[in-house]
């Protein structure tokens, strides 16, 4: 039986969870938060190496401050990109005022910074605002 692991985005722990049970929308085994929210999720530099280094699963992050106006911009369309790769791919966002030392680590050089993470590195980088289906294209190339 195939499994994916997942961290959950709320307590950090490692979930196993068998490819047919995905669409079921599972769990967290310790907290009981789901995984699969089809939805962003603001996420701390700990967590987010946590989930790179254990997710089975794409994890597309948004590097982004409250201060930078096409990330404001962004927001509700990266917001709509993850309700469409639900399932897919998990879309977080990191803001790089309150975690300066992340935006350095990741080597963000201008916000808004996608990176896709998968299979415990980095895929690829997009800077710029995009729509929702950009994301969506981008994400799924």
């Amino acid at each position: 039986m195939q499994t994916h692991t997942l961290t959950c985005l709320e307590c950090g722990q490692g979930n196993r969870i068998p490819s047919a049970r995905l669409a079921d929308g599972p769990r967290c085994a310790t907290c009981g938060a789901e995984l699969l929210t089809g939805k962003v999720t603001e996420v701390d530099p700990a967590t987010l190496a946590k989930a790179v280094r254990l997710d089975s699963m794409p994890i597309v992050v948004d590097f982004w401050a409250p201060w930078c106006g096409p990330c404001r911009m962004m927001a509700p369309e990266f917001s709509k990109a993850a309700a469409s790769l639900r399932g897919q791919a998990r879309l977080v966002k990191l803001n790089t005022q309150d975690h300066p030392n992340a935006g350095s680590k990741h080597n963000i050089r201008g916000i808004p910074t996608m990176v896709a993470f998968s299979g415990g590195r980095e895929a690829k980088r997009q800077s710029g605002a995009l729509r929702d289906g950009q994301i969506v294209s981008w994400v799924k190339s």
